[in-house]
Formats: structure tokens, sequence, C-alpha cells
């Protein structure tokens, strides 16, 4: 008769360490990653009842929430809020390359402005041996390499744009159905007052809270954070994490 022999208890315990040590190393992004989730389902939920509500309104049968995700309506809401912040971070990252916000953590240092000399940023022949392998090229894999944060950002933002504008256009159009109206192209859709308001809420808030986060932090802390500066450091520290 066999038996199942006994896990050693030695290796039942590093590999809980293994575990507990990844989920500490990466608490960041599983937190943001899981909040979106739940965020998420919780838009899907809560558009799906408001959509059939509209639907009843108009004298229509309900969906299903299965076929209610693949919609342009639940496409349109979700890609104009990805868009925005997209266009939050494409626009941060470049914008602090070269400007500056005097007493700010999120602003270079007051003479620091600029791209920086290859020994600063450790690329070409300052490269380390650990440093990423295209930051060690000197053709054109480094100038892309060094710029790749910012152009993935400004990627998904157009993307997300476009998808925003492609599902609007059909959303749109239902819409116009619904009251017996005339559909209209994407083009035309893209000087709309539709398309425009719902871009341009979503890129007021997003401006306004970059701004608010850049300069509420030359004055104010959050002990601990690399997001602020240190506690003690003055107003006019520059470009300091705490």
């Amino acid at each position: 008769m066999s038996s199942t022999a006994p896990v050693p208890e030695q290796d039942t315990t590093s590999a809980g360490r293994r575990i507990r040590r990844f989920l500490r190393h990466n608490s960041l992004g599983l937190l943001f990653m899981t909040a979106f989730l739940i965020c998420l389902a919780g838009q899907a939920a809560a558009g799906h009842a408001e959509f059939n509500n509209q639907l009843k309104t108009d004298g229509m049968a309900p969906l299903s929430f299965g076929a209610y995700l693949t919609t342009s309506d639940f496409a349109v809401d979700v890609a104009e809020n990805w868009q925005s912040e997209y266009l939050q971070f494409f626009l941060y990252i470049f914008a602090t390359v070269y400007l500056l916000q005097r007493g700010s953590p999120e602003s270079e240092e007051l003479d620091r402005s600029g791209t920086e000399s290859d020994e600063d940023q450790m690329v070409g022949e300052h490269a380390h041996d650990d440093s990423p392998r295209w930051a060690a090229d000197r053709g054109w894999r480094q100038v892309v390499y060094s710029r790749s944060l910012g152009l993935v950002m400004g990627s998904i933002f157009l993307l997300s744009w476009l998808a925003q504008s492609v599902a609007g256009v059909a959303a749109y159009n239902e819409q116009q159905l619904r009251q017996l109206q005339s559909p209209v192209g994407w083009t035309e859709y893209l000087s709309s007052a539709d398309f425009w308001s719902r871009t341009l809420q979503n890129w007021q808030s997003e401006l306004l809270a970059v701004a608010s986060m850049a300069i509420l932090a030359i004055y104010l802390r959050q002990r601990g954070s690399p997001e602020s500066k240190p506690v003690g450091a003055p107003h006019s520290a520059t470009g300091v994490e705490g």
C-alpha cells in the first residue's frame, strides 16, 4: 500500500516566504490592478442597469449582462476614461523633461532640466553591467528605449482615443435611430458636440489633478511617500523625494 510522502516543513516555509516576498515587493501594482478590476466590474454592473432602464423607457427589451459588455455604450464609457488617463501620463512624462516647478518633488531640480548627459543617464559607454541591453547600444535602439515610456503612454492614449471615437459614433447613432433621426459618419462625429463633451470633461479633470499634485506638494507632505518631500524639507526644495 503506497502512501504520499509528507512535504518537508522547510519547503512549505520557503514557498510561503517567496509568496510573501512577491506580494510585498509588488504590493503597489497588485493593489491598483485589483482596485481597477473591482471598479471596472462595478462600472459594468451600474452601466448595465442604467442602459436597461433607458431601453425600458424607449419601449425596448432589456439586454443581458454579457450582451451589454459588447455594446458601444460600454466600450465608449471605458475608452473615454482610459484615453484621458494616458494623456495625463504622456503629457506629464514629456513636460517634466524641460519644464520646472520650484519646490515640487514632481519637478526636476532647477539646474537639471533637459535630457541630461549620457553619463547622468548611464547610456552608451556609461552603461553599467546591469543596465538594460538597449541602454548600452549607440544606435536607434538607445534612441527608442530612451523615450520608450512616453512613446508607449502616447500610443495607448491615441489608440484609446481612436477606440472612443469609433465606439462613440456607434453609440451616438444608436441613440439617433431610436429618436428616428439620421445617423452620422465617423468624421462628422469627430466634430460633434457629443464627442468633444465626452473628451474635454475628462481632460480638464486629469489636467487639474496633475497641476494640483505638482503645486500642493510644494507646501504639503506625506511622510514616507516618494511623491512627497521629506517632512522637514524646506518649501523651496525641488526634485527631492521623501
